[in-house]
């Protein structure tokens, strides 16, 4: 007897036009790593995202999950829409998604945009990793937002807060993290996409977050040589853009688009 097909993934839709897909961060989901550029994105493409397990309406995963299930599910998600072909923006964890979809369906993919990600996790992000499953496992949700808020906030942003707006903001945090952050921050820890890259050969655009504390500077950088199409547009910023400075990630995101589809 066949395996039955999981379900779907909760998906987003937004927009008309060329489509473009979206990969999200860990522990994160579209609305939270792209809500704040998500109208400007869909006035000239049709966007489609979905969420991981554990995230938003899609169920919590049964075991462990991996980049081809991922990547799976947002062609998915394309083909429901009627997408044919599409570009790819992957954000962090969705990096690695991105790719490895990239890999898996050549001929669908027109363009790679990859924010703030890896190609593989170092020892330093493996241990960021770790420390971030280990403390949402153990229930110290609002420690570890804390920790997130020195993890991800750029030097002169967290510093622009006082200790009372950082409690705050934590506290905010713990009551929303997803129930799926263990197993997704777990992905980050297994992911290896380093195997796919000298294969991409479509435009790829790698936007470094040069304030980036925890997924290094160097790193991103690493992913983005190993790809024989990437150019590199650097953001000032720690791991969250979308926070810090959204206008001028849009900015980045749209003009690489209209540049490489016409969209």
């Amino acid at each position: 007897m066949a395996a039955p097909t999981p379900p779907a993934f909760a998906r987003t839709v937004r927009g008309s036009g060329p489509g473009l897909l979206l990969a999200h961060g860990a522990g994160g989901g579209i609305e939270a790593n792209y809500g704040p550029i998500l109208e400007e994105l869909a006035a000239r493409h049709t966007v489609v995202g979905v969420d991981y397990p554990g995230t938003g309406a899609t169920p919590k995963a049964d075991g462990p999950l991996d980049l081809d299930q991922l990547a799976d599910q947002l062609v998915a998600a394309a083909d429901a829409e009627g997408l044919d072909t599409f570009a790819v923006s992957g954000y962090s964890l969705g990096g690695p998604v991105a790719i490895r979809l990239a890999a898996r369906h050549p001929e669908r993919v027109e363009s790679l945009v990859l924010s703030a990600t890896f190609a593989h996790a170092d020892t330093r992000t493996a241990l960021a990793a770790s420390l971030w499953q280990q403390l949402f496992e153990s229930g110290q949700h609002t420690l570890l937002a804390g920790y997130l808020n020195l993890m991800t906030l750029s030097e002169p942003a967290l510093n622009a807060l006082t200790p009372a707006q950082v409690h705050a903001f934590a506290e905010q945090l713990a009551s929303s993290l997803p129930s799926g952050t263990g197993d997704q921050v777990d992905l980050v820890r297994r992911a290896d996409v380093r195997g796919d890259l000298a294969g991409i050969a479509v435009p790829a655009l790698v936007v470094v977050t040069t304030a980036d504390p925890l997924i290094s500077p160097s790193l991103q950088r690493q992913l983005a040589a190993a790809i024989p199409t990437a150019e590199i547009a650097e953001l000032p910023a720690g791991h969250l853009p979308f926070l810090e400075r959204p206008q001028d990630w849009l900015k980045l995101i749209s003009d690489f688009l209209t540049e490489n589809r016409g969209g």
